[in-house]
This record gives structure tokens, sequence and C-alpha cells, in this order.
């Protein structure tokens, strides 16, 4: 579960990105977050992997109030919150499962583990076949497809998809959505930031709009910015 509550994140001199957001997502949810540029879409994300610290008001992640976490805490928030880009931020000098790999490395697993759940994620998002393929060597859905299987290594609670189909070609972003589809299936909560409205209609979940720091529409549907 994901709780703000009166959530506000200021920026001097007065620039208001967040404005009493008031917001809670049940385990299991599939939610798209939309809204123009600025409208507090980026500066949400970063709270809820603690980036930033709110300026007034309190954030629950799982039962857990972040809203004063430590520095030492944040890795332990960081493996209950898969995260993926626009832009993949893949190692460009690393195969697939060496990047799906680094993200264990640095958590500080064991090689053991490491065998065990890279054939495992790979097989999850399709990519079975080609762990020894380099970014080059890849597609930008392929590429992408890399960057949520490392998000998954730590079977996070909660996947946070960026802008996730933003550098994808109508096709293959389908594809990426389906794939975020069925991860929230099997019972992780999906949040989906995005400006497509196609991809947002598809899909007929729940829509939360920001404009300017608010909550400004909550609803199961369409696209909107009214």
């Amino acid at each position: 579960m994901i709780k703000l509550h009166r959530v506000s994140k200021h920026y001097p001199p007065d620039l208001k990105a967040l404005d009493e957001v008031d917001l809670r997502i049940e385990p299991g949810e599939m939610v798209s977050i939309v809204g123009q540029s600025g409208a507090g879409k980026t500066t949400l994300l970063r709270l809820l992997i603690a980036e930033e610290r709110p300026t007034y008001g309190n954030i629950v992640v799982g039962g857990w109030d972040i809203t004063g976490i430590r520095r030492p805490e944040i890795p332990y928030l960081r493996r209950q919150i898969g995260m993926v880009y626009q832009d993949f931020k893949l190692l460009p000098k690393k195969t697939a499962a060496e990047n799906i790999a680094f993200a264990l490395e640095v958590a500080g697993e064991s090689r053991r583990r490491m065998r065990d759940v890279v054939p495992q994620v790979l097989k999850i998002v399709g990519l079975h076949g080609k762990a020894e393929r380099y970014p080059f060597q890849m597609s930008g859905g392929e590429q992408q497809r890399v960057a949520i299987a490392r998000a998954l290594v730590h079977r996070p609670k909660i996947l946070v998809a960026d802008e996730p189909t933003g550098n994808l070609d109508a096709i293959t972003s389908q594809e990426i959505i389906d794939l975020l589809t069925k991860i929230n299936d099997f019972g992780t909560t999906v949040l989906l930031v995005t400006h497509d409205r196609t991809i947002v209609d598809h899909l007929k979940r729940r829509v939360i709009t920001l404009k300017d720091g608010r909550v400004v529409r909550d609803h199961v549907g369409k696209y909107t910015l009214a």
C-alpha cells in the first residue's frame, strides 16, 4: 500500500512541485499517473524512492512511514520498489545477463543467487535466449525488457515505470505495456507514468491526473487532463 497524506514539496524561491497531495494506492493495483510537464509526476516518484524528502506531509510505503527515512535505510526501501526509466540506463559494456546481475552484486547478493535469479527474470520478460547480447545488439524494446528484468531481481512489491515507452514505436510500446500488465497480474503494484493517451485508454485502469502539483482527477477510464 502507498499512502500520501497532505504531501507538499517546495523548492526555493517559490515553486510548489506538489501541493497537499492525498493519495492511496492499494496493493496489486495498476495505476497510470498523467499530467503535463511540470505537473509534479517526477517529484512524486522521487519522494517514493526517497530521492527527495517532502516539505510537509507523510508518506507510507508498504506500512513503512518513510517521511523521515534515514540514509542507511534507503537501500532497503529501494529493494521494495523496482524502477524502470525511459532511457533504459543499461551499462553498454555488459551483456543483458551482466546488467541484471550487477543489480544483485551491488546489493551484496551471492554468485549463487545471481545464477538462480538472472535466468528467471530473463524468462519472465521473454529474453531467455538473449542473455549474452550487449545493448547495442538489441532493439529498444529488448533493452527495455532487460531494464524491467533488472527491476524485478529483488522481487519488489511495487514497480514504477517512468515513461517506459517514450523511446519506442507504437507496436513495441504495447508489448512493453502488456509485459507490465503481466507483472501486475502476478500481484506486483505497478505505477505507470506516461504521456501516451493511447496506452492509458487501452488499459482501462485507474488514472490519476496531476496539475500544478495537485491531484485534479482520480478515476477509472480514459486519459484526461481536466
